[in-house]
């Protein structure tokens, strides 16, 4: 962008999505993104006001440029997710699969990719990977003391939750 005063509409832009007013946010990034469309932080601004006007397949679009146009890495990593999430709730949940295991390994300290992508499992039928994923973030994570003093057993079991010991089985 090129002036302060971009800047400043773009700030004014989040602070109205911050405070619930999504749809002005979404016409002040849109009358922007029309002098800008190839500025990368406005097209990702631009798409989580869609999302959350709950215009998911709108959205999408905003995301790809912006992460195609190059973000900076805390905004490459909000557009991931949010990307990922999106194409979740679109159904596209091998797309959302990909979106997420990609934003996994470049951001691998951020405990909600792990968590959306468990969701994103769950709608490809494969239970067991994401109830793995999630049980190993919980116990990993959590600062619940009940569940706290069974973190070793969570971890043991996450990754094997079909597997029986049989009396039989152990001999």
């Amino acid at each position: 962008m090129d002036t302060k005063i971009t800047q400043d509409r773009l700030q004014t832009a989040i602070q109205l999505r911050e405070v619930g007013r999504p749809q002005e946010a979404r016409t002040l990034l849109l009358e922007l993104l029309a002098l800008y469309p190839d500025d990368a932080e406005l097209n990702y601004q631009t798409a989580w006001a869609h999302d959350n006007l709950g215009l998911e397949s709108e959205a999408v679009p905003f995301y790809l440029r912006a992460i195609e146009l190059g973000l900076s890495k805390d905004s490459l990593q909000g557009a991931l997710l949010g990307l990922g999430s999106t194409y979740r709730t679109l159904g596209e949940y091998k797309k959302a699969e990909q979106m997420l295991r990609r934003g996994m390994q470049e951001f691998p300290q951020d405990r909600a990719f792990p968590v959306f992508l468990a969701m994103a499992l769950h709608n490809l039928q494969r239970h067991a990977e994401a109830m793995q994923l999630l049980l190993t973030n919980l116990a990993e994570t959590t600062a619940e003391p009940s569940i706290l003093c069974y973190k070793k057993a969570l971890l043991f079991y996450a990754p094997q939750l079909d597997k029986t010991w049989a009396n039989d089985e152990k001999e």
